[in-house]
């Protein structure tokens, strides 16, 4: 699963490539994200004054590339939002085996073909009297910038506030995955890679781009990726199994690594002293100890001061 994602970068200065985003309301960089789950493989900086999902082809390109280089029968799915629905995004992905679940913004033809829909939502929302949602597929293709007709997802909602259609275009098989599963179970889980997104902005300070030039503030941003791989694989493979397993890279931070410790260095050990008192100190113990075994040195002489 590979979920594509853009976002803001607020600037305040006047940095090169600035420029006002209507839809953010501020000046900003668009940067453009890829993840894998929980593993970053793009964080590029771009101008605002872009379409979303600039230079995402040649990124996805290039990550089909050394991923089939490398694991030839690994199937391969597209995640993204409405602002990367691009017919030579979708048409490059359909011509080379990658399957896609893109949101789709809504409009007024495409509202007009999930009507039946959304009449048998109310329905059920009278008989019940709590939301309902109801799930179709239905088949569109738009005026002039798409090159052939698609599967699309539409979700006819009902909810205290009234319809909330939503609609999702996808190149699966609907044998294999009905139209609920696409919506439910695949495109909504994307919101995962919005909360990596947010681990970096809030927690690893991918927001500071107050560089003059941009290449320093594609550093900048890279070096924020790198301090998340870092603290992601600290997450993965020393804190797995520990209550820290799903931590946040702040909570990770804030409880494993800024602590007060003392360190005593002698003829044979460098000693880092902890308080008696450290909450996590099991954790921290245990991830040390799996560290260590993981690059092949014995298991560490650990004292609690």
């Amino acid at each position: 699963m590979l979920d594509f994602d853009a976002t803001d970068t607020p600037l305040h200065g006047r940095q090169e490539g600035r420029f006002f985003h209507g839809y953010y309301g501020h000046y900003c960089y668009l940067p453009l994200y890829v993840f894998c789950g929980r593993h970053v493989l793009c964080a590029r900086l771009r101008r605002a004054n872009i379409d979303a999902s600039a230079g995402s082809l040649e990124v996805l390109k290039q990550l089909v590339e050394s991923i089939r280089e490398r694991w030839g029968a690994t199937r391969i799915l597209l995640r993204a939002d409405s602002g990367f629905a691009r017919d030579a995004l979708l048409s490059w992905c359909e011509e080379h085996g990658v399957e896609y679940v893109v949101g789709l913004a809504r409009n007024s033809r495409l509202e007009t073909l999930l009507d039946p829909t959304l009449q048998h939502a109310e329905e059920l929302c009278a008989e019940s009297g709590e939301p309902e949602r109801v799930f179709t597929d239905l088949r569109y293709r738009t005026l002039q910038s798409w090159s052939r007709e698609r599967r699309v997802v539409g979700k006819a909602e009902i909810t205290e506030h009234g319809p909330n259609p939503r609609f999702v275009l996808t190149s699966l098989d609907p044998e294999a995955w009905g139209a609920r599963e696409v919506y439910e179970t695949l495109y909504c889980a994307r919101g995962e890679a919005e909360n990596r997104i947010k681990e970096q902005q809030l927690d690893l300070f991918a927001t500071r781009t107050s560089g003059r030039l941009m290449k320093v503030n594609q550093l900048r941003l890279w070096l924020s990726a790198l301090a998340y791989t870092l603290l992601n694989e600290l997450r993965r493979l020393g804190l797995s199994d520990t209550e820290l397993a799903n931590a946040r890279c702040s909570t990770i931070r804030g409880k494993l690594l800024k602590l007060g410790a003392r360190l005593r260095k002698t003829t044979r050990r460098l000693w880092v002293e902890l308080s008696d008192h450290h909450p996590a100190q099991q954790v921290f113990a245990r991830c040390v100890e799996r560290l260590r075994l993981l690059v092949g040195l014995p298991p560490p002489a650990m004292r609690i001061a």
